[in-house]
């Protein structure tokens, strides 16, 4: 008997490697034999470059590079395939949470460590990047990780412009002649999880910039800024963003690195799981056991279970997902999981549950009904 384990991290309550390990214990109550395989996966957003390098056996690499408002801190990517291939998470340099709320304001914050550490990755011999788009503080279309490296952006007068988000309603042309020369010679993927498109009544500054601590007059002034930056790039490359579906992540990174680096927006959950071929991993396994924290109808459409399932379906390994708590609708019920499992006990408190002993002893227990049941 063969059965995988990808399980999405608990959020705030147990990492996807904790809820692995939980259910393996429960598991091998019932099948002490079982060979069990421990996928650690993420969806793009937080830990996703953890879940990789864990995953493939990787390297991380520590960087002083610059937070949001230019600070120093160390920040950290990650290296497979012997080195050739780097995953960088956006929030790590250019995050929300390295911000206290005050400080929080698109109009100023800039994504220049993002591009630090795509420069060290260059020069340590990285031409293939997977980046991760969520849990920006920014909305500065990626031009401050540009400008890390070599990308210079001028106004009308041809004076070079610096900052946040604010600088973007004032580019006038592109100087590409200081760029990285690597930086041509190399792939970005980029994990993208929302649809927005890059400005507009949807787009990164309307839905995204309020959060980040934007006010009224910030979030028009920003979204006027990214309809100019799509105009000034369609004119420096012929790039046509505005209309891209997923331009508007990171506060208009995603429109960015297709513009500038040539970028391939994917599902972060697909990112991931072509990155670590998991097609591979699971080959020859009896179940797969997947899911997250709470499991609802977003869950199969993009979050991490759904790309797990994707994969299991076309293998005809029947697929579990489990989860803390579940919103049943039609979706869930049609989605095509051999069963959906709640390991919260009935009546059991939601601050509870979501203590990480407590968590650990519901996946255990979940495990242990699941293997009489299933296997």
């Amino acid at each position: 008997m063969k059965v995988a384990i990808a399980v999405d991290s608990f959020k705030g309550s147990l990492s996807s490697r904790e809820v692995a390990d939980a259910f393996e214990q429960g598991l091998r109550i019932q099948l002490p034999d079982c060979e069990v395989v421990k996928v650690t996966i993420a969806d793009g957003g937080e830990g996703t470059m953890e879940a990789l390098v864990e995953t493939l056996k990787g390297e991380f690499v520590e960087v002083e590079v610059c937070d949001p408002l230019h600070r120093p801190i160390k920040a950290r990517y990650g290296t497979i395939d012997n080195g050739n291939t780097a995953i960088i998470d956006i929030a790590t340099a250019s995050g929300l949470p390295l911000l206290k709320e005050e400080e929080r304001n698109p109009l100023y914050t800039s994504t220049y460590g993002t591009g630090e550490l795509v420069a060290n990755a260059l020069q340590h011999g990285c031409r293939k990047f997977f980046i991760g788009l969520g849990g920006s503080a920014t909305n500065d279309a990626g031009v401050g990780m540009f400008r890390a490296l070599g990308f210079r952006f001028l106004d009308h007068s041809g004076k070079e412009l610096i900052g946040g988000g604010e600088i973007l309603e004032h580019i006038a042309d592109i100087d590409d002649s200081a760029v990285v020369p690597e930086l041509f010679d190399s792939t970005f993927i980029a994990a993208c999880d929302v649809q927005n498109r890059l400005f507009g009544k949807f787009g990164a500054a309307y839905t995204f910039a309020p959060q980040k601590g934007a006010d009224k007059e910030a979030v028009e002034q920003l979204d006027s800024g990214l309809r100019n930056f799509a105009r000034v790039v369609a004119g420096y490359n012929g790039s046509m963003i505005a209309l891209i579906e997923g331009g508007g992540a990171a506060g208009g990174v995603g429109g960015g690195v297709v513009a500038l680096l040539n970028a391939r927006l994917v599902r972060g959950i697909d990112m991931v799981l072509n990155a670590m071929h998991f097609d591979k991993i699971i080959e020859g396994c009896d179940l797969v056991v997947t899911g997250e924290g709470r499991i609802d109808n977003q869950t199969i459409m993009g979050k991490a279970p759904s790309g797990v399932l994707r994969i299991a379906q076309s293998k005809n390994i029947p697929t579990i997902a489990i989860g803390g708590g579940v919103v049943w609708c039609n979706e869930l019920r049609n989605s095509g999981f051999a069963s959906i499992e709640v390991v919260t006990p009935e009546g059991m408190e939601v601050e509870e549950a979501m203590t990480p002993a407590t968590a650990k002893e519901n996946i255990r227990q979940a495990a242990e009904r699941i293997a009489k049941r299933f296997l």
